[in-house]
């Protein structure tokens, strides 16, 4: 396609570097008390993550069934989990195995579970209405306390006066308290009206608080076993606790607050508040999401980072500093639905934003997968584009709208980096593609599923001071395709643009006036997507028949078909400056295509679905691909290395292959041998031992092999280097040329070996079947009492 093709390297190997893949599907999550490790549930398995790096360190492999609480000791060095199979597992998260599995440990699944702050005993609060408590590192049951009516829905350990007592709440709706020394309930604290979902007590351990359903907070003198106050919370609360007092906090809140018992609340509002227990004052809130509609399952307080870390029902993980007076300061993502675009961002290509079947845009950071979630439309996100500069990025939505978002790398982690500085409103259907130009930010074209283009003018785009309410003009509308729009892209030159459709065909038009320049008529299904060369005159497109085309912009015919993949072809974009394509299919595969060859160059394979998204980093040394399995892969191109080492490797080899004929030559034969069998050279090493056996030296005319000193060397090989050696042996004796030597080796390998060393080989079985069949046609040089020793040995053996 392009002169300078000849002296640019093509890509032809690709390896996975790295994967952003789902972390959390529901239910509990735990922190280590030192902030290092995040624990969450994928399902039946659970996930260890190093909770800076985003590191994947252990998949705790589950019994078949969904875990349904767990619990880590304030040590970390365990963590005891449960399932709905009814057994308690507790793991050294060390090592990442179980370190003891108890069978049926309630008659009901466990649902909510603590760790005393010793880290010897686990209570777990069952379905059966039962309450246990084990010694963790010996696996006995130590309390089995009963005594409410219904699902145990909370459970705390308590230690006062040096006395160890646990606090309990269930759906019967009442808080027990329970004296472990006596194993007997000494109150029953009755107030609430729904479900009970929190328990804590205050750091002087005078009061417990209680957190419920029916939208109330009740404060208790446990002792007195009286109700001191009751503050109600105005949401439906899953979870209560309190905050250890503080003067540095107090200083962030207020110097009233510095002496105050606080505790926070969250709940189906989404929101973190933080409240002053004597007064039930409301001290600060969480500043709301926009647009956003999670409740708060959980809440975990890090005493050592001053942080607490809201679980929510969409399976994210925010993380809010109490020093920055609840400014979030983290994102986990727990988990992406299918990802249906992606696009490389910031400098250095450091961040993907990434559009994963939800309302809010994610932008990852490469290195610590760390992750802004952007709030603003109100239904799913199903296409992007970033701007050239990389400062503006478009998302367009299935509610009808397409959102222009500013990127300010300069701002702080949070959400000083990103914002909303305009809607795109006008189309009467979903948003399905979308384009910014090329060489400037002054427009931008959208297609929907009304079949509509719209051009939208960004000339007068104030970023800087613009937000959400400005709403940019769309200079004109035309009806663009008989089904729906999949794709658009602009050239280069921001001079035309095209796009592609379901009903099959591609088309080019004209950026200014929206004339319709060109139909590209040949695939025979819809067209997914659409790409511009970035040198050539030429549009690249993929199709739902499995192709890709290559398209002339001067008389729109067909000049390339690509066929390899074996479903539809749903992305696909230019590299190694327009001399290649990679293209990502249905059939989960990514594929680097040669286009002067029409070869697949390369085939990449580390996705068990669609691969929808797919994005070539500027400097194209890496290629991020999404797909419907959530998993966002992330490639580099080391071809250059692969070829620096094979020459590499090519190199020692010459080198090895001199030093194995100076060993000849010196008759060093033990170092021959073993470089021979490091080399894998099994026709040197036949060489090696038919010089030996036809030059018989003088002295040596007892010896097996032709030379008493290799007889002395094959019986003292390692049984790896016998193993590999008899492998040959098995192969030389299956030609007649080379018959006699593989049975003169053979016979001097079981003259110095035991049956026993040579049957407790791994591949035994496969060489003694590979020899069997030839033992009536050149066994006859072969001691046959040793040979069927071995046989015989070995039958019995197996």
């Amino acid at each position: 396609m392009s002169e300078d093709s000849n002296k640019i390297l093509l890509k032809t190997s690709f390896k996975s570097i790295k994967t952003i893949e789902s972390i959390y599907t529901g239910g509990k999550v735990c922190i280590t008390h030192d902030a290092k490790y995040l624990l969450t549930t994928l399902n039946e398995d659970i996930i260890v993550t190093e909770l800076d790096t985003g590191k994947q360190v252990h998949q705790l492999e589950g019994d078949t069934e969904i875990v349904t609480t767990m619990a880590v000791k304030p040590d970390g060095k365990h963590l005891v989990s449960a399932s709905r199979s009814l057994f308690l597992r507790i793991w050294d998260l060390e090592k990442g195995q179980v370190v003891r599995t108890i069978n049926k440990a309630h008659d009901a699944p466990i649902i909510v579970m603590d760790i005393d702050a010793t880290s010897t005993l686990v209570a777990t609060g069952s379905a059966d209405a039962s309450i246990k408590i084990w010694d963790i590192d010996k696996g006995y049951v130590t309390h089995n306390l009963r005594g409410h009516g219904g699902v145990i829905s909370a459970v705390k350990f308590h230690k006062h006066n040096g006395k160890w007592y646990l606090a309990s709440g269930a759906d019967d709706c009442q808080v027990r308290i329970w004296d472990l020394q006596t194993r007997r309930c000494i109150a029953v604290l009755q107030s609430h009206v729904s479900v009970i979902r929190g328990l804590d007590f205050s750091a002087d351990g005078r009061y417990l608080i209680s957190g419920s359903r029916d939208k109330v907070v009740n404060v208790w003198d446990w002792q007195a076993k009286e109700l001191r106050a009751t503050y109600p919370i105005f949401e439906t609360i899953e979870t209560v606790g309190f905050l250890e007092k503080n003067v540095t906090l107090a200083g962030k809140y207020g110097q009233q607050w510095q002496d105050a018992d606080i505790f926070y609340t969250a709940g189906d509002a989404g929101l973190i508040k933080l409240w002053d227990l004597k007064s039930g004052q409301l001290i600060k809130a969480q500043a709301p999401e926009k647009n956003a509609s999670h409740a708060i399952s959980d809440v975990i307080y890090l005493q050592t980072t001053q942080t607490l870390a809201a679980v929510t029902n969409d399976q994210n993980i925010l993380m809010y500093s109490l020093e920055r007076r609840l400014e979030r300061v983290k994102q986990i993502v727990g988990y992406n639905d299918e990802i249906v675009d992606v696009a490389y961002l910031g400098q250095e290509a450091r961040y993907v934003a990434a559009a994963t079947n939800s309302a809010q845009l994610r932008i990852y950071n490469v290195e610590t997968q760390d992750c802004e979630l952007l709030y603003g439309h109100n239904d799913m996100i199903i296409a992007l584009d970033k701007s050239k500069d990389g400062s503006l990025v478009v998302t367009a939505s299935k509610d009808k709208t397409a959102r222009l978002w500013q990127i300010n790398w300069n701002g702080e982690e949070g959400t000083d980096r990103f914002r909303c500085v305009g809607v795109c409103i006008g189309h009467t259907e979903s948003v399905g593609a979308v384009a910014l130009s090329r060489k400037s930010n002054h427009f931008m074209i959208t297609g929907s599923q009304d079949r509509t283009i719209k051009y939208w003018n960004l000339c007068d785009l104030d970023v800087e001071n613009a937000d959400e309410d400005y709403r940019p003009k769309s200079l004109y509308t035309h009806q663009a395709h008989d089904k729906d729009i999949n794709t658009i892209c602009v050239a280069p030159n921001d001079k035309v643009f095209a796009t592609g459709s379901q009903d099959k065909t591609a088309k080019l038009w004209n950026v200014d006036t929206g004339e319709l320049l060109g139909v590209m008529k040949g695939h025979k299904r819809g067209v997914w997507c659409a790409k511009f060369s970035p040198v050539d005159q030429v549009l690249a497109t993929s199709s739902g028949d499995k192709t890709i085309k290559i398209w002339s912009l001067k008389d729109f015919t067909c000049l390339k078909t690509f066929e390899g993949h074996t479903n539809s072809v749903l992305r696909v974009d230019f590299l190694t400056a327009g001399t290649q394509l990679v293209s990502a299919g249905s059939d989960g595969l990514v594929k680097v295509w040669t286009i002067k060859t029409n070869e697949c160059a390369s085939t990449l394979d580390n996705h068990t679905q669609k691969v929808w998204a797919l994005a070539v980093r500027e400097d194209e040394k890496c290629i991020v691909s999404g797909g419907a399995d959530s998993v966002i892969n992330f490639w580099e191109d080391v071809t250059l290395q692969e070829q620096e080492d094979e020459l590499k490797q090519k190199e020692e080899l010459i080198i090895k292959e001199q030093e194995l004929q100076n060993f000849m030559r010196k008759k060093d034969y033990l170092n021959a041998i073993l470089l021979a069998l490091s080399l894998e050279q099994p026709f040197r090493l036949l060489g090696l031992f038919r010089e030996l056996y036809e030059n018989r030296a003088e002295g040596d005319e007892t010896s097996i092999t032709g030379s008493a000193n290799v007889d002395k060397i094959l019986a003292e090989l390692s049984l790896d280097n016998i193993e590999k050696l008899l492998g040959y042996t098995r192969d030389w004796n299956t030609n007649a040329k080379h018959s006699d030597i593989a049975q003169t080796v053979l016979h001097a390998i079981l003259s110095s070996r035991t049956s026993e060393e040579l049957v407790a080989m791994p591949s035994a079985k496969e060489i003694i079947d590979g020899l069997l069949p030839y033992t009536d046609r050149h066994y006859q040089r072969i001691d046959d009492l040793i040979t069927q020793s071995f046989i015989i040995d070995y039958t019995l053996s197996i």
